[in-house]
């Protein structure tokens, strides 16, 4: 087999996966996932990058994706999307401690959306309240629940991602 097109395809393929699943899940809890105070689910997923580079395109496209569906304003869509892919380069390149994965998303989310929220939509609120409605919100979807994830996901990790673990 010749292992260096399997590398790509496995790469397009887990990265259009994950980008289907972000969108999927920020679709079907929309009502949560947008707005100063806002719990994305999908934002779980931000912790893939311990297991695969191929989480980094996934996730930008799948935030992007799910930013433009849903009807987000331009702004939105653009920057972010770019909080999205800063997190999941630093989650990449944090993968030698597990417990570090969470923090890149948790600071790119709670430092840009505040100022996407002011400029693309006019948000009234200060930007050091939406900072913490936002963080906090990201500390809850990623800290715990991708966390937890993460232990999971870590226990099937030769199942799911197989010899293509980055490790």
């Amino acid at each position: 087999m010749n292992y260096k097109s399997s590398g790509k395809t496995y790469f397009l393929v887990f990265s259009a996966a994950i980008a289907a699943i972000y969108t999927v899940l920020t679709m079907v809890f929309a009502p949560i996932s947008f707005g100063p105070i806002q719990f994305r689910i999908s934002e779980i997923l931000c912790i893939l990058p311990f297991f695969t580079p191929a989480a980094i395109p996934g996730l930008f496209i799948g935030c992007l994706l799910s930013n433009f569906l849903c009807g987000a304003a331009l702004l939105d869509v653009i920057f972010g999307s770019l909080a999205t892919l800063i997190g999941a380069i630093g989650s990449y390149m944090l993968r030698k401690n597990q417990w570090l994965v969470c923090i890149p998303p948790i600071v790119a989310n709670t430092i840009i959306i505040p100022w996407v929220l002011r400029f693309a939509y006019g948000s009234q609120d200060f930007i050091w309240y939406a900072m913490l409605t936002v963080g906090m919100g990201e500390i809850l979807a990623i800290g715990v629940l991708g966390n937890l994830f993460l232990g999971v996901l870590t226990r099937y990790k030769h199942i799911i991602f197989g010899r293509f673990i980055t490790e």
